[in-house]
């Protein structure tokens, strides 16, 4: 048994999602994630990582063979191509080198046959930053948060716990700053670079740095 990633297009109309679940438990195969948008042309395309499959052409066929499926196309899943994601989040040009720093270090990684990818999202504002924080456990593959800016405390330390209850293994690297938030996170940076570089060494399997609890 293993998992496969699909992509559905389909007519766009009410149920279609529903049944293509069903039919895909009637084989006991299980859908262990899913996103679905509508394309300009008002077709729908539904992406799909799907457990339990012995053989990819017996499951396209089946799934070519629903009701409103219009194609069907195989493909490695997104954990194949992007791997584990490291987001950084934080304002000014201590957010840029954060980001930076992940990419240059999640390169080495990567030729090495790893995947690890970094994001970024330049914000400021607490309630903003919180907002982004409280989000990230609805994103999928999100290893590390690394937050990067001159001040940061309160309602960003309370989505960080937040955050943590919901997800007790993701990492959180901080920047030295003013502020309250470096009580909830895993190590403490002085340099943006170094920030971005460590939530990767952090999150890899080939080259794992462990500093947790440490101001570095």
């Amino acid at each position: 048994m293993k998992t496969i990633a699909i992509t559905i297009k389909t007519v766009e109309k009410t149920g279609v999602l529903h049944q293509i679940a069903e039919k895909l438990a009637i084989k006991n195969f299980n859908i262990i994630y899913t996103h679905l948008f509508v394309e300009e042309d008002n077709t729908g395309t539904i992406y799909m990582e799907i457990e339990g499959v012995e053989d990819d052409h017996e499951l396209i066929n089946y799934v070519n063979s629903i009701s409103d499926v219009t194609s069907v196309e195989f493909h490695k899943t997104l954990s194949d191509i992007y791997g584990k994601r490291v987001i950084v989040v934080g304002d000014g040009e201590f957010m840029a080198q954060a980001v930076k720093g992940g990419i240059m270090e999640a390169e080495k990684h990567n030729i090495n046959g790893e995947r690890i990818s970094v994001d970024g999202m330049m914000i400021g504002g607490g309630t903003q930053i919180q907002e982004a924080i409280i989000a990230i456990s609805r994103l999928p593959r999100v290893c590390a948060l690394v937050l990067s800016g001159s001040m940061m405390g309160g309602k960003i330390t309370n989505a960080i716990t937040r955050l943590k209850e919901s997800d007790k293994e993701i990492i959180v690297v901080t920047l030295q700053m003013p502020g309250d938030v470096l009580t909830a996170s895993d190590v403490t940076v002085n340099d943006p670079v170094q920030a971005g570089a460590m939530a990767v060494r952090m999150v890899s399997d080939i080259d794992k740095l462990d500093v947790y609890n440490q101001i570095i």
